[in-house]
């Protein structure tokens, strides 16, 4: 076999079987996280569009910062993603099964930065609404009985993404059938560990430094009390619980 033949055969073989062996892998994870990565979500490997004007968000979050986040970060990561994968198995996998065949794998920590990055994304903008709202009767109760208080829950959210060291995410997630605030760095998500993200805050600091310069906990503070969207982390909740 010609020697670059052979080199594109291993290559697909190894993501096939990188693939074929994703359950067993999820499996060893969950054998130490106790359970097993539950999906809710089947995303296409493209770049969705924002669910709000550019605009929408100002003055927490200015129309420039919007569009130089949007159109240029996430955008980036799908266009990365594509390149990496392209020719190859995982480039017909949903987003979410590109982000669990890579996690954890130093041979493919390239991809799962991209697909991290571009689903972490995919999930922030969903995450933030201009319409104010509240948590369904069902989440609500999730949020009492795991964290007393509505401001008690914000007020560990704020803790994890303004204490979160250098670029990252901060998370709220439904695990083990609790609710929990958990901080990532760099592109890592719960997914993987078998959580299930409701809703995410951005750290790093193309998401706020347009804006705030250094004053994370300026942007963190307006993000949690004036563009959560509790209606989609509600949703996400009924999904999944």
């Amino acid at each position: 076999m010609h020697s670059d033949s052979r080199r594109g055969f291993i290559q697909s073989v190894g993501v096939t079987g990188g693939l074929a062996l994703m359950a067993g892998a999820t499996t060893a994870r969950a054998a130490d996280s106790k359970q097993a990565p539950r999906l809710i979500d089947k995303s296409p490997q493209t770049l969705p569009a924002l669910p709000f004007a550019p605009d929408a968000l100002a003055p927490v979050i200015s129309a420039r910062t919007v569009d130089f986040h949007y159109n240029k970060h996430h955008a980036g990561y799908f266009t990365n993603l594509g390149k990496l994968v392209a020719g190859t198995p995982l480039a017909t996998a949903s987003l979410e099964e590109v982000v669990l065949a890579s996690a954890g794998n130093p041979e493919r920590r390239a991809i799962f930065n991209n697909a991290a990055q571009a689903w972490n994304h995919n999930l922030y903008w969903q995450s933030l609404s201009p319409k104010v709202s509240a948590p369904s009767a069902a989440l609500a109760a999730a949020i009492a009985r795991d964290f007393q208080t509505q401001a008690a829950l914000e007020s560990e959210l704020a803790k994890a993404a303004v204490g979160q060291f250098g670029s990252g995410w901060a998370w709220l997630v439904l695990d083990g059938g609790k609710l929990k605030v958990v901080a990532t760095s760099n592109a890592d998500n719960p997914l993987a560990s078998g959580a299930v993200p409701l809703l995410v805050i951005d750290v790093w600091e193309h998401a706020y430094y347009l804006d705030e310069q250094n004053r994370r906990v300026d942007y963190v503070d307006g993000v949690i009390h004036k563009l959560l969207n509790w209606e989609n982390a509600s949703r996400r909740f009924a999904a999944a619980a």
